[in-house]
């Protein structure tokens, strides 16, 4: 079976996350960043984070872009331009994607009309902050974690409005790609046509409110629609609360559960025949809460999570990071990287098993580390490749 080839014009995390999907699938994955210009060269985020490898391969930038090639074209010049339409039909490309502002596709070349014409059967995929009907409005995660909510929704009641502490907005567009390619490509096995995607981060992330915004027009509380700490504002009691030596989060789904968690002898004082419906339980809600937690407090975290996986309720100790690493159910399952020097670097795993998709990926590409040897694939010639390079319409 052909090998899919992906050409993405990339840069931050959204499209390169996208495309890392492909690349742990076995995927080619040519990344295109631009040429030098006033500032640092290519993708800010090579220049983002600790020193790993080299300057222009830094922490932040590492686990997104494993497992790709590099490729720098000057896309403001018609001559770069041209570089990238033989590209396109020389390497057989099956998906072109961007995350550069909408506005910018036909002065790029980079247009889907233009890109189709030259193969008809492409998938076009491109990530912008409200879609292209605001073809000029950048964005960031952050920006799009205010505007679509994210951060009225997330934080204590009494304090700020709050990030979230994973770029979920990012991850959720790159995710769209990756489906939205997916389904395209299962709609070209049919038609032989390719088609057009466009994912507004703003349109995407508003499609997760499923669980406050539909409640707008059912008369709800402004406090069922704002922040609520770590607690659940419909599933009583669903909590973070303080043990004798950290926290363990708490989670009651249903009024079964409930008669268990007042079946354990440490919580027996909780019962009261009020208590036995959510409903009752959210008339009670605050003492609830105050109550659980000085239970709670009496006991270590281990105690407490054996007890209540006994009980077959749900619950989790509070991890950090390196102990989610650790976790048995994922340990096995981690990617992996190697530094130029030979050390091996533990990655987020996939996000999905796959059979046959790669847990191990080459480490991150140089700035345009493979302009000419991919030139040179699509049969341009040496001197042609000494011309461009001179002109400063490829670099690397």
């Amino acid at each position: 079976m052909k090998r899919r080839t992906v050409l993405s014009l990339e840069q931050a995390l959204s499209l390169p996350y996208a495309t890392l999907r492909f690349a742990q699938l076995g995927w080619r994955v040519i990344r295109i960043e631009s040429t030098p210009g006033r500032g640092l060269p290519g993708d800010p985020n090579r220049y983002i984070g600790g020193r790993v490898a080299d300057d222009e391969r830094r922490s932040y930038f590492v686990a997104p872009n494993c497992g790709k090639e590099a490729l720098a074209l000057d896309l403001k010049n018609p001559d770069g331009q041209a570089v990238l339409h033989r590209l396109l039909t020389a390497l057989d490309v099956d998906v072109f994607c961007a995350n550069t502002l909408p506005g910018r596709y036909a002065a790029f070349g980079i247009d889907y009309p233009t890109l189709s014409a030259l193969k008809p059967d492409l998938i076009w995929a491109g990530i912008s902050a409200l879609g292209p009907d605001y073809p000029d409005t950048p964005g960031y995660d952050p920006m799009v974690q205010a505007l679509a909510g994210y951060m009225e929704l997330t934080g204590d009641p009494a304090g700020p409005p709050t990030l979230c502490g994973v770029p979920l907005i990012d991850l959720k567009a790159g995710d769209e790609v990756y489906a939205g390619v997916m389904l395209a490509l299962a709609e070209r096995a049919e038609s032989g046509r390719g088609t057009r995607l466009d994912v507004s981060m703003l349109q995407a992330a508003a499609s997760w409110l499923i669980t406050t915004l539909p409640l707008l027009d059912f008369d709800c509380r402004p406090d069922e629609i704002t922040r609520a700490g770590n607690e659940h504002r419909k599933f009583i009691p669903t909590n973070a609360y303080p043990t004798a030596d950290g926290f363990v989060f708490l989670a009651i789904g249903n009024d079964v559960q409930w008669q268990r968690l007042t079946a354990i002898p440490r919580f027996a004082a909780l019962a009261d025949p009020q208590r036995a419906s959510n409903d009752g339980r959210h008339q009670a809600r605050q003492a609830i809460h105050r109550e659980l937690a000085a239970l709670a407090a009496q006991a270590p975290t281990a105690t407490l999570v054996a007890e209540l996986t006994a009980a077959s309720i749900p619950n989790a100790r509070i991890n950090g990071i390196a102990e989610v690493a650790a976790l048995d159910a994922l340990r096995d399952k981690l990617t992996a990287t190697t530094l130029p020097d030979g050390r091996r670097v533990r990655m987020q795993p996939l996000a999905v098993d796959h059979a046959g998709a790669r847990r191990e990926l080459p480490f991150p590409p140089r700035y345009g580390e493979h302009t000419g040897a991919l030139l040179t694939e699509a049969g341009f010639r040496d001197y042609e490749i000494a011309a461009l390079r001179r002109d400063g319409v490829i670099a690397g």
